[in-house]
């Protein structure tokens, strides 16, 4: 193989392998693939006026009860055991003043997931989904992860497509990427036993394609996994992408985290520490955007790497820098400390070279709301 041949190819957006990809991540100058991920960033419409744009939600769990196990999270509490009085299914009234603070605060959308509770079937997420939309029309809910699509299914004895139609009859717009991790198998089985199989993940996916429903897909890197199981996960989401019905969008966007280790299992019981390095977050944001052509958006995680190298992906091809999360818990409690204001994220887009602007879950531009004008207008570089 040849790093240079590669690397052209990619920016005429062939399908590169996984074996291509594990090529460039070990051969491959970190100033050559920030060039050639800029350069796809640049082929994308949004780029081409200089724009980054980034998002105002919240992320609200439906509950904290989880039989999936997971050994980097330290958010979930499995149900029946001593620290069962810490589990919780959120009520009503804390969803209304949940919501209505996030209006407040100019967020338009509820990203609501919560744990593989054994006792909530269809019928519990239906029931909340027209409940919010019903007092709230117009909130959106980015909802659910395919993980909790299979959990749900096999509790109601569901196919995937029932599953997904009727909680779209109920008010999903759109879904995450949520638990993808790695989607190897051999990862999984290590450290999310009790989480769908990748290819149940995949076939999710693919179903809610099917039904138009737009999602995104994740990578949490840095751990067990070796570079070939990344490189076969990235294959793997861009090959459901490009099974895509073609009126629909599929995976809008791309967004690979470090594992956050503080506190977590893996850390403690198997020593496992985050292991991604400041140039190798970016390596990856880049051969992201290489490897995966046909996914419009590839967004930085300030929330787990700080806005400073978040900064810097954007010259690596990320074009979006996500939410400024007026809540979040799960990645939280794994020790990312990171928090920034609607005002700090346009300035750290600013201060990057670059158009900030809002925007909702389809990419669609957002004006920026009433309460946030004031404090924004004063933002500078």
């Amino acid at each position: 193989m040849n790093t240079e041949v590669l690397l052209s190819r990619a920016i005429q957006h062939e399908f590169l392998t996984p074996e291509e990809g594990v090529y460039l991540y070990h051969h491959a100058a970190t100033p050559d693939l920030m060039f050639v991920g800029n350069e796809l960033r640049k082929q994308k419409k949004q780029a081409t006026e200089g724009i980054v744009t980034w998002q105002i939600d919240r992320n609200v769990n439906t509950t904290n009860v989880c039989v999936a196990n997971c050994k980097f999270c330290n958010f979930f509490v499995p149900p029946g055991t001593k620290h069962a009085h810490k589990a919780y299914i959120t009520d009503d009234e804390t969803y209304k003043i949940k919501i209505e603070e996030t209006f407040a605060l100019g967020g338009d959308q509820l990203l609501l997931q919560g744990g593989h509770h054994p006792e909530l079937g269809i019928e519990y997420y239906e029931t909340t989904f027209r409940k919010l939309k019903q007092w709230y029309p117009s909130l959106r809910l980015h909802a659910l992860g395919p993980p909790e699509i299979v959990h749900i299914s096999t509790l109601s004895k569901l196919s995937y497509t029932e599953t997904l139609q009727r909680l779209m009859d109920a008010g999903m717009d759109s879904m995450p990427g949520a638990g993808a991790e790695i989607l190897n198998d051999r990862v999984r089985h290590i450290i999310s036993n009790g989480k769908c199989s990748g290819k149940e993940w995949l076939d999710v996916m693919r179903a809610a394609h099917q039904l138009g429903l737009v999602t995104s897909a994740t990578m949490m890197f840095g751990h067990i996994e070796t570079i070939e199981e990344r490189f076969e996960h990235l294959a793997w989401i861009r090959e459901v992408q490009a099974e895509k019905p073609e009126n629909s969008v599929g995976f809008s966007a791309f967004i690979p985290w470090p594992y956050q280790d503080d506190g977590t299992l893996l850390n403690k019981v198997r020593g496992i520490k985050n292991s991604v390095s400041p140039d190798e977050y970016i390596r990856m944001i880049a051969l992201s955007r290489i490897m995966l052509p046909n996914i419009n958006n590839i967004q930085a995680s300030w929330l787990t790497v700080g806005p400073k190298l978040a900064q810097v992906c954007l010259y690596a091809g990320a074009n979006d820098l996500g939410s400024i999360m007026i809540e979040e818990n799960v990645v939280s409690a794994a020790g990312a400390p990171y928090r920034l204001s609607a005002k700090e994220i346009q300035a750290v887009i600013q201060a990057a070279g670059f158009k900030p602007r809002l925007r909702d879950q389809m990419y669609r531009f957002r004006e920026i709301p009433e309460a946030l004008r004031s404090q924004i207008a004063h933002t500078e570089i």
